[in-house]
């Protein structure tokens, strides 16, 4: 096993982020649970503390909906330091929550822990698995109904928040058609805690915030929030997520000796591989997204282009030409890979997902390269990652023209893929 120089640094800030089972991303800037957050974090603890691991995935379940949503923020315990809170939300959760989800990178993790454990000798280990992994289920379940209700093999997102890459360029045109009105008072924190030249615009958050207003107004029902939608895009890389999580599902199902729960899983998985291959497009060396209120392709080249390779086995052709693409992206930059490529007119190195770098995207998009057979582009991103974690220590994101760090420090999911990362270069 590697031994890497910040791995006591790494364990250090998730016991600094831990709230009693369930990590904060960081302090004061996310001080609740976010859903995507946690799993990446649920693989680091699994690397040292199986035990810890599960109880994040458990802690994160707790503000599972009934209908399988697993929603994108679990506020466990109150705080002032965050906009908006679960009044501004309205949702009408045993536990407050949100009222969208988040990447589904919970079944990946789950399979990650239980690996662990079953490595580890951990007493109750299967019985815990089995509990999670019908929460998994019921959410991937969801999944499928609501957020792909005509049958696509795409799962779509409502709001930029859904997607993780809040302002990415990709949502720019489609953005620009919901209105800057919001019924709630917006009163940011985020540029309290961070340089307002790191985080979304006023603008963006004005459209974020109507957004919110117009699915509280729908009550938070699925067919409704779907009918009323202004912003509606089936995302390749929430739909590829999705993808490698049901196939780890599907792994676990085996295992734990569930046929008829593999066969369904089997029959979710096949339709998502479906849609996403339909998506490939060969002039541009990569996936793309669907405008699903104006039916157009969008073609803004964001990191999201590249995460299907998560859950797709590409052929020669495609293989060649997206990891072309991916060293084309790589050209220049101190560390990649960008969330936006230098030579895309939206390209800003500082600014969220409109540029920087961040681990847990390098993680997946390695992940990807490793099951396509590029195992050697998989490690100079996983090595460029860990060197400038070291250089510029465990910060929300990266400059990739210069290696800063940026947005939050002592964040949990970049500690996390610190140590999972560390061990594969």
């Amino acid at each position: 096993m590697t031994t890497l120089p910040k791995e006591e640094a790494a364990r250090a800030i998730l016991a600094r982020n831990d709230r009693g089972g369930y990590t904060v991303p960081t302090d004061r800037l996310y001080p609740f649970q976010w859903n995507w957050d946690s799993a990446f974090v649920a693989m680091g603890f699994a690397l040292f503390d199986v035990d810890r691991a599960y109880r994040e995935l458990e802690r994160l379940i707790e503000g599972q909906w009934d209908d399988g949503m697993m929603p994108h923020i679990v506020f466990h315990a109150p705080s002032d330091t965050y906009f908006p809170g679960p009044d501004v939300w309205g949702t009408r959760h045993r536990i407050p929550t949100s009222g969208i989800t988040q990447p589904p990178v919970f079944g990946m993790a789950l399979r990650h822990v239980h690996e662990a454990a079953v490595a580890s000798g951990l007493d109750g280990a299967t019985e815990r698995t089995k509990a999670l992994f019908q929460a998994a289920l019921r959410s991937h379940r969801w999944w499928l109904s609501a957020r792909d209700p005509e049958g696509l093999g795409l799962v779509s997102i409502l709001h930029p928040w859904e997607s993780g890459s809040d302002n990415s360029p990709a949502w720019d045109e489609a953005l620009a058609r919901v209105p800057t009105t919001t019924t709630t008072t917006i009163r940011r924190k985020d540029t309290g805690h961070v340089d307002a030249s790191m985080r979304p615009r006023d603008e963006d958050y004005q459209r974020f915030i109507h957004l919110v207003d117009t699915y509280r107004d729908c009550g938070w029902d699925p067919k409704r929030q779907w009918a009323a939608a202004p912003f509606k895009i089936a995302d390749v890389q929430m739909t590829a997520i999705l993808a490698r999580s049901t196939a780890d599902l599907m792994h676990l199902a085996e295992s734990l000796g569930a046929e008829d729960e593999k066969s369904e899983l089997s029959r979710m998985h096949d339709r998502l591989l479906e849609g996403l291959t339909r998506r490939w497009r060969p002039e541009l060396s990569r996936f793309v997204n669907l405008d699903l209120i104006s039916g157009q392709d969008i073609d803004t080249p964001t990191q999201a282009a590249f995460i299907p390779l998560a859950a797709l086995t590409l052929d020669d052709a495609q293989r060649s030409a997206v990891t072309a693409e991916i060293e084309r992206w790589l050209d220049g930059m101190v560390v990649g890979v960008p969330s936006a490529p230098a030579f895309s007119p939206a390209f800003e190195p500082k600014r969220y997902w409109r540029g920087p770098v961040w681990a847990v995207v390098n993680w997946l998009i390695a992940d990807g390269l490793r099951l396509n057979g590029a195992d050697d582009l998989a490690r100079r991103i996983e090595r460029g990652t860990v060197q400038a974690i070291e250089k510029a220590g465990f910060c929300e994101y990266f400059d990739p023209t210069t290696g800063e760090g940026l947005g939050g420090d002592t964040f949990s999911w970049t500690a996390a893929a610190y140590m999972v990362l560390g061990r594969r270069t």
